[in-house]
């Protein structure tokens, strides 16, 4: 995920990349070349000319303010001389006529127009510039690194326009060692993005405070209990998100509790392993659940790598709806480092479907065990 730099308004042009004013002058007179000897072989040089007045509409598609006005004032240039000065004696002047206001009132309103895409422009560039710097804050850029774990990874929501999905992340190095966190939000569309936030802030926080994996775990389903109570008042659907929550400490073992999500797979020494994981409920669920939330432990030893994912990626479907073989690709891509590891596998599932036919975030990460000093 990066960044983007915010804009001032002088720089919108640039931002939209309007042409050159070489590259505007030379198509201008070109098209007004090309039209003039259309009409002189046609001999309908005035008629003809009528074309160019759709160029001031075109201008301001693509153009700066001044450029667009440039445009204007020369097509209204050239249809004025031409209808005015060339016509011919006993033509019907009022056609002339209203060709010529035509020209210079579809001038004015091509500048208007241009004028009020420019400042959309701008405005929307002031909005992704706003968003990527909440986006900073909500999901932090990767590589992210504590004195346990280098943590690396890809996050790919859905749409293209929207910089925060319903898949979550995060690391925290607390008191208690690195805390990770990975979730996916049930459902779509804002009110996900809402439980996606009251996760990751409750989760931030707990994670300094609480000694346990399991009261961490119980912090966090409160938070989602707490967002659903207001989603209902509020009239939106109530959620719920799958999670798994690690524990790394200079120990070779990992705490993980499994909150409904896909269990992460261990890698070391050429090898792939699921280790065998209690599933829970996920967190908004707790008070559904039988039993309470435990902790389990599995070796994590010196320079081995966990990689934990979303269902965006393990759900990816070919056309005929096989779905997107996990453990065998990851077989085929063990000689790739932990960095490049999250970015092949996007990759390969982008490969193994239309990308058209995504219909999840996909979050991808690597966990990499630090060595010992």
């Amino acid at each position: 995920m990066t960044g983007s730099r915010r804009k001032r308004p002088a720089e919108v042009s640039d931002a939209i990349q309007a042409p050159s004013n070489a590259e505007l002058v030379v198509g201008v007179v070109s098209v007004t070349v090309l039209v003039e000897v259309l009409g002189v072989l046609s001999g309908s040089e005035v008629w003809l000319l009528g074309l160019l007045v759709f160029l001031p509409g075109t201008a301001s598609a693509l153009c700066t303010v001044r450029q667009t006005g440039f445009v204007a004032a020369w097509t209204s240039l050239v249809v004025t001389t031409t209808a005015v000065v060339r016509a011919p004696v006993g033509g019907h002047w009022l056609d002339r006529l209203l060709l010529v206001l035509f020209t210079l009132a579809l001038g004015v309103g091509s500048v208007y127009a241009c004028r009020w895409r420019i400042r959309r422009e701008h405005e929307m560039l002031r909005l992704r510039s706003t968003a990527a710097a909440m986006q900073r804050h909500i999901l932090h850029p990767l590589p992210l690194v504590t004195e346990d774990v280098l943590v690396n990874g890809v996050y790919e929501p859905v749409q293209e326009d929207r910089l925060v999905g319903g898949d979550i992340y995060d690391v925290v190095d607390s008191p208690f060692g690195t805390r990770v966190l990975i979730g996916d939000v049930q459902g779509k569309g804002l009110a996900a993005v809402g439980a996606a936030f009251a996760v990751i802030g409750a989760f931030r926080e707990a994670a300094h405070r609480e000694p346990t994996l399991t009261a961490l775990v119980d912090a966090l389903d409160a938070a989602v209990v707490r967002h659903n109570s207001y989603a209902e008042q509020t009239g939106d659907d109530e959620r719920f998100v799958t999670a798994l929550v690690l524990g790394v400490d200079a120990e070779d073992e990992v705490q993980v509790v499994n909150c409904g999500h896909i269990p992460p797979r261990l890698l070391h020494e050429g090898l792939v392993t699921t280790p065998p994981l209690d599933c829970g409920v996920p967190l908004g669920l707790a008070e559904l659940a039988a039993e309470p939330t435990t902790v389990d432990w599995f070796d994590f030893p010196a320079g081995s790598t966990l990689l934990l994912t979303t269902d965006g990626l393990t759900e990816t479907r070919a056309e005929d709806g096989t779905f997107y073989p996990l453990d065998e690709r990851l077989t085929k891509h063990l000689g790739l480092s932990p960095t490049e590891l999250p970015r092949a596998l996007y990759e390969d599932a982008l490969a193994f479907t239309d990308a058209d036919r995504r219909h999840d975030d996909i979050a991808v990460l690597t966990v990499r065990r630090s060595p010992r000093l």
